[in-house]
């Protein structure tokens, strides 16, 4: 199955590059120049979406109140476009719902591997594994790739801290390495600059309603990692 992608960007030139590059790499592209655009193509396709692109600076409006836009009716994977991905731009970008950023400029190949990796974590999971993880009430389902909470209300996550929160249930009690969470749910090392983890988790804990102050779910181990230091029972039904 071709999967579809929405990018916006306001340069004609690296829209027509990037069109052009994803769909020789088997993707259908959609395109928009701004804002408007971009919500019209976005209204015309969303349950066709696999992943949406957003450039930060656009002539109408900007990335971060599309991706607010997005996420109102969407749990579609975004990539963030921003030339200071150090900045207040990244912790706004993630804190909103994107799910990965990539700076400019940047190689193409780059960004086809964040996007392969986006896909490979929202593909069809291991039949082998448990389906259920139960945790201090939560009920997470790797096939459904949802989150319910005591009440049986669904918790809003993203499709990048649902994978975070999968693999920290994975591994409870064990001491993760930050550089082996950014690997599984980023497909990449973190840099010595890089927040988007710290400001993941502390969404993370927001979500599950854990004490950022004195978490007790997620612990972070000074200069180590974090923990997930919760009893999780497994089963298939």
């Amino acid at each position: 199955m071709t999967r579809k992608i929405l990018i916006v960007d306001d340069d004609q030139k690296t829209r027509t590059l990037l069109k052009t590059y994803l769909e020789k790499n088997q993707y259908e592209v959609r395109l928009a120049h701004d804002g408007a655009a971009f919500m019209t193509e976005f209204e015309r396709y969303k349950d066709e979406l696999s992943l949406v692109i957003l450039d930060v600076m656009l002539p109408d409006t900007d990335g971060f109140t599309l991706c607010r836009a997005v996420r109102k009716y969407s749990n579609v994977p975004i990539i963030i476009l921003t030339a200071s991905p150090d900045s207040v731009d990244l912790v706004i970008g993630l804190e909103l719902g994107a799910d990965d950023y990539i700076a400019k400029p940047y190689n193409p190949r780059e960004l086809l591997a964040r996007i392969k990796a986006i896909h490979r974590r929202g593909g069809t999971e291991n039949a082998s594994a448990p389906r259920y993880y139960r945790f201090d009430g939560f009920t997470l389902d790797a096939v459904e790739r949802t989150v319910l909470d005591a009440e049986g209300q669904l918790v809003q996550l993203t499709g990048l801290d649902f994978q975070l929160l999968k693999y920290l249930v994975e591994h409870p009690g064990e001491l993760l390495d930050r550089n082996v969470l950014f690997e599984e749910t980023r497909g990449r090392d973190s840099g010595p600059l890089d927040r988007s983890l710290d400001v993941q988790i502390s969404r993370l804990r927001l979500r599950l309603h854990d004490d950022g102050k004195q978490p007790l779910l997620i612990k972070t181990v000074r200069g180590s990692g974090y923990v997930f230091s919760t009893d999780v029972t497994v089963s298939n039904g």
